[in-house]
């Protein structure tokens, strides 16, 4: 049983579990929270797997419906998830603070830090989603997505130092090596059918370079202990809600810029927003709650893995993005001889790289 309530705890140094609790009468709220690395290693494939499979919410759309469009329903469904979530697993459980709890009692610094994780995201990936539209979803993952791995992990280790650093970057060199066939693979591809622009690849790597930062301002806004909460920090679950705020209020500024000089088609507007089709608003909600459950899944599993194996492993995404979009939308048919070979080699690269990732925890 964790601390609730009026409290006092005295910390095992490494484990810092609480060895003695007075609970007060009146008991406070807490939070689900993982104890163990096994499981939160689950839940990181779990991320993965949301990670990698929200793109294809778009692809579901009506084929006239714009990703800028789109994105409109889709900040809406990561707001509304990160509300389920708070107000159920935040709200539950031995650990912790509950929810409303974490949020009236964190400093303005964190409160501050996570909300504007949330908009280096947004930007991030309105830019990630433009790629999509562009390129496809196994060059926009495997490029985007794969840069953003690759740096995001270095900067998420230098801040909290969890794992093998010599296991972690050899796990990271496999997955760059996986960015290079991939984007070996789109270069005959592009040559093949001398009709795909550039223009997706170079927004995948801007959105990748930003992508690899906004998880390190989460990550400082939140307390390092799950079970003990340092006091002005949040909790995984208020700063997944604080970094939803700032996806969704920064919309209203990135997206309508968008809307009006788009990277690829005509101008559209809010008109054209409120002339879509049911299925079209439902896939873009629905895209945005399973990409939310692979951010709260993610974040919940730092607590035990650390926050660089925890995103390392989410953004293996790369994979299941490129699975979808090769054997599922035949985004490289037409390609020439030998292109699949490369494809192989990329799925090869990034399945030891996220192997190497797992087992830096242990070694």
């Amino acid at each position: 049983m964790g601390p609730v309530g009026n409290a006092t705890a005295e910390r095992v140094e490494g484990n810092r579990k609480p060895l003695f609790t007075e609970v007060s009468l009146k008991r406070d709220t807490a939070m689900f929270i993982l104890t163990s690395y096994t499981l939160s290693v689950v839940f990181c494939f779990i991320t993965m797997l949301c990670w990698g499979s929200w793109a294809n919410a778009q692809k579901l759309c009506d084929r006239s419906w714009r990703f800028e469009l789109f994105y409109w329903d889709y900040v809406t469904g990561i707001l509304l998830f990160s509300i389920l979530s708070a107000f159920t697993l935040g709200s539950m459980g031995e650990y912790g603070r509950g929810f409303l709890s974490d949020i009236g009692q964190a400093d303005m610094a964190n409160i501050g830090s996570a909300l504007l994780g949330g908009v280096i995201f947004n930007a991030a990936n309105i830019l990630l989603i433009a790629a999509i539209a562009v390129a496809g979803m196994a060059v926009a993952f495997p490029v985007g997505i794969g840069i953003a791995l690759v740096f995001g992990v270095l900067l998420n280790y230098l801040g909290f130092p969890i794992g093998n650093p010599l296991v972690l970057f050899l796990g990271v060199a496999f997955v760059t090596a996986a960015i290079l066939l991939d984007a070996r693979a789109y270069k005959s591809l592009t040559a093949a059918t001398k009709g795909v622009s550039t223009k997706g690849l170079t927004l995948s790597v801007i959105s990748g370079v930003m992508m690899a930062t906004f998880y390190q301002f989460v990550a400082r806004s939140m307390s390092g202990n799950f079970e003990v909460l340092d006091a002005g920090k949040l909790g995984p679950y208020g700063a997944v809600f604080l970094f939803t705020l700032g996806i969704f209020f920064s919309n209203f500024i990135f997206n309508p810029i968008l809307m009006k000089k788009p990277v690829q088609g005509n101008p559209v507007n809010f008109g054209d927003y409120r002339s879509g089709s049911l299925k079209s608003h439902v896939m873009g909600i629905l895209g945005g709650i399973i990409w939310n459950i692979g951010m709260t899944f993610s974040i919940v599993a730092s607590g035990q893995a650390g926050f660089a194996i925890s995103y390392g492993l989410g953004q293996g995404a790369t994979m299941v993005a490129a699975f979808w979009g090769v054997y599922v939308w035949k985004e490289f048919k037409g390609a020439p001889r030998g292109t699949s070979k490369l494809i192989t080699a990329m799925f090869i690269c990034y399945l030891v790289g996220l192997v190497a990732i797992v087992v830096s925890r242990f070694v």
